[in-house]
Parts: structure tokens; C-alpha cells; sequence
């Protein structure tokens, strides 16, 4: 009889221990989970922006830039005084520019060269809704290679996926204005005058496609300056999800 508590105990033991590991399963669950989780923090790169404000942070980077850009072109002397986006003639004129002065039509290229430069001024804020209606189209995995990518890795790509959507968008825009400037008048008078010359011929020349192609460079030029702002002064991310998106 003195050996039933024994007896008694050892038959217990194997329930008492199953117990104890049932009971330890959730603790280890956790302890499993949470060495889990502390290895995804520390893996996960340190001042990144968070995945998905990337596309957004870009798009609204994109916008600011193409806003900006058309505010600085769209005045007088926005293309024409600013040497980096100036209109120039086409160049199957730049190589007889000095016979024109040296005859006398200097002054007549001079104003062709003017009224090109104000078409597009006059144009440039009508393409602010078509360029931020194109930024939309941004998808996730493009933003995320952009934000890696050089100081105007966003408009370059912007430039390359829809500069002919956008031309075909701003084409009548600049058209209607370059009428009302007269660049078509002055050309063609200018070619008179060359062709009236001896020894000389005036050459065939897109002036609608000469235009507009530059003028839309122009657009991007500038969109590509504001967005090398953007990346590289804390100043001009003027937003908390810019601040986020870009910072060092």
C-alpha cells in the first residue's frame, strides 16, 4: 500500500507533461512570431518611404514640376529669354544666318525667330492639364525603379512614354497660336526673300512639327530642372508625402 502515491505519480507524469507542452505551444508561437517580426524590421531598409506612397509621391512630385514648368514658360519671355529652351531658326536656316544679315533680312529673321518663341509661350498653359492628366498613368513598379534613378529620372521617363500623346494633345494648341503670332507669315516671307537672292534657295521645312516639337522640349527641359529640385533642396518639397518620399 505504501507504494500507491508512487504508483500513482508515475502514471501522472506523462499527462503532466503533455499539459505542459500544450501550454507551452502558444508561448512558443509568439516567442516564434516575434523573432520573426524583429528580423523583418531589421532587414527592412532604414528611412525608405513606405511602399505604397511611392507611386502617389511621385506622381505628386511629377505634377509640382510640370505646374512650375508652365508657369515659367507660359509668360512673356519664357521661352525666348531663357537661352536653354529658346526657340533658335530651324537648321537648314542657321547655316545661311549670315548671308540673311549680310543682305539685309537680319532683322526679318530676327522677328520669325520671335514669333516661334511666343507661340509657344502663349501655348504653355494649355498643356498643364495634359501633362497632369499623363502623370496619372505612373504605375507602381515604374515609380519604385524611378525613385532610384538620376535627378530627372521621373520626367525622362515621363518624356519617353508619352511625348507623342502629348504632341498629338498640344499639336492644335500651338498651331492656333502660331497663326495669330503670324511664325507662318513671317516664314514665308522670310523663304521669299531667300529664294529672291542670288546663288540661294530657301529648303522646304515642317514649321507646324518645328515648333511644336520645341516647344514641348522646352516643357520638359524646365519639368526636368523643378524635378532636380525637388530631389535635391528639402526646400522645395513643399508637401509632407514629398518630404517622406524624398528624403535622404
Amino acid at each position: 500500500m505504501m507504494f500507491q502515491p508512487a504508483a500513482r505519480a508515475a502514471r501522472a507524469a506523462p499527462l503532466v507533461l503533455l499539459l505542459a507542452m500544450a501550454a507551452a505551444l502558444p508561448v512558443r508561437a509568439q516567442v516564434d512570431q516575434f523573432l520573426k517580426n524583429v528580423v523583418q524590421e531589421a532587414e527592412r531598409p532604414r528611412g525608405g518611404p513606405a511602399e505604397a506612397k511611392i507611386a502617389p509621391g511621385l506622381k505628386e512630385a511629377l505634377q509640382l514640376a510640370a505646374e512650375k514648368a508652365v508657369g515659367l514658360t507660359g509668360k512673356p519671355d519664357g521661352y525666348f529669354g531663357n537661352p536653354a529652351i529658346r526657340i533658335p531658326l530651324p537648321e537648314k536656316l542657321q547655316s545661311i544666318d549670315k548671308a540673311l544679315r549680310v543682305a539685309g533680312l537680319g532683322g526679318e529673321a530676327d522677328e520669325f525667330v520671335l514669333s516661334m518663341n511666343r507661340a509657344a509661350e502663349q501655348s504653355a498653359p494649355a498643356a498643364r492639364q495634359i501633362l497632369v492628366e499623363a502623370v496619372r498613368g505612373i504605375g507602381f513598379d515604374d515609380a519604385r525603379r524611378i525613385l532610384g534613378g538620376g535627378s530627372t529620372a521621373a520626367t525622362d521617363y515621363f518624356r519617353d512614354k508619352t511625348s507623342g500623346r502629348l504632341t498629338e494633345a498640344f499639336a492644335p494648341i500651338v498651331r492656333k497660336n502660331m497663326n495669330e503670332v503670324g511664325v507662318t507669315r513671317r516664314f514665308e516671307s522670310l523663304q521669299q526673300r531667300i529664294d529672291a537672292l542670288p546663288f540661294m534657295k530657301s529648303e522646304r521645312i515642317d514649321l507646324d512639327g518645328y515648333v511644336i516639337g520645341k516647344a514641348l522640349e522646352g516643357l520638359f527641359h524646365v519639368m526636368g530642372e523643378q524635378e532636380r529640385e525637388i530631389r535635391e533642396n528639402p526646400v522645395a518639397r513643399t508637401t509632407a508625402l514629398l518630404k517622406e518620399v524624398f528624403a535622404r
